[in-house]
């Protein structure tokens, strides 16, 4: 049970940072678009020296948006690797992992019903 609980959670931690990922990169590409749209207004204007803008921009905004895919990569692999090393862990060193959590539990519990008390009271 304990296996599954971590493998469900890592789960949810890749997928939550994945959709994270896809907000970030939506953001950037809407970003994009709007900026396309604002130069395009001001191309007559401006002439070569906003088109070389642009094109700086637009490599800027694509260089951002590899960069969160490749973040949301490593970051997709390093959950996965998390998850799989928890689960060696508990498969050879159960009585040890119950413990850890067990531990762990105590602590989290310790530390709440210390933040929950009343601090005017001794």
């Amino acid at each position: 049970m304990f296996h599954r609980n971590s493998t469900v959670n890592a789960s949810k931690l890749v997928d939550q940072a994945a959709s994270a990922t896809s907000h970030g990169i939506a953001a950037t590409q809407h970003a994009l678009n709007s900026l396309t749209g604002g130069v395009q207004a001001l191309r007559d204007e401006a002439g070569t020296r906003l088109d070389d803008a642009t094109e700086h921009a637009q490599a800027l905004v694509h260089r951002g948006v590899d960069a969160l895919h490749d973040g949301s990569r490593r970051l997709r692999i390093k959950a996965h690797q998390a998850s799989a090393g928890t689960t060696h862990y508990i498969r050879h060193e159960p009585v040890k992992a119950v413990l850890i959590a067990a531990a762990t539990g105590a602590v989290v519990m310790a530390l709440i019903v210390l933040m929950t008390r009343p601090r005017g009271h001794a």
